[in-house]
């Protein structure tokens, strides 16, 4: 039962999000929490490191998910479920989206979806800045956090550094910091 749930929560998760993995974290986020699979905090931890692995992050969460909830079996039920709905939609639209593509009204719809897609991605993004004590009141755990974001941040856009390289040089300072 517990198998055919995780199937079908991320079969759902996956048919009506739009905008990528990043837009998907709140929907996983809200199921999660509701079903008592995992608290804000273990939630945050999954985030992190579906983020840092390769793949889609929305993808990487639902196996994240899977596993904690139902082992080897929970990570595969829901990492197909998840799959799944991207695959059909994309075989599907693929199929006609060459034959309307140059649609003045497809291309205003994309252009509109472009605004709340956005708006999803920096949700996840405020949401998870929350959780992890990134956002709210002042104090060490804070400040430190907030500053290795924002170097972390003036590294990426400034110089370019490859993320592979922050993400490591950011999980160092950690261990400085709070181990």
């Amino acid at each position: 039962m517990l198998l055919l749930e995780l199937f079908w929560m991320f079969l759902i998760i996956g048919f009506v999000s739009f905008g990528g993995g990043y837009a998907m974290l709140p929907m996983i986020e809200r199921e999660v929490l509701i079903k008592g699979w995992l608290s804000v905090e273990e939630f945050s931890n999954v985030v992190a490191i579906a983020g840092m692995s390769p793949g889609p992050i929305a993808t990487n969460s639902a196996i994240f998910v899977g596993y904690k909830v139902g082992g080897i079996a929970g990570a595969v039920a829901a990492g197909v479920g998840m799959v799944v709905p991207s695959l059909l939609l994309v075989l599907l639209i693929a199929s006609f989206f060459f034959k309307v593509h140059h649609n003045k009204f497809v291309q205003a719809a994309f252009y509109g979806l472009r605004p709340i897609i956005t708006g999803l991605i920096g949700y996840a993004a405020i949401r998870f800045a929350m959780n992890n004590h990134l956002l709210g009141g002042v104090n060490w755990d804070s400040i430190s956090l907030f500053l290795i974001f924002a170097i972390s941040l003036f590294a990426l856009i400034k110089f370019k550094i490859h993320p592979l390289f922050v993400i490591v040089i950011s999980g160092i300072v950690g261990v400085f910091i709070y181990g």
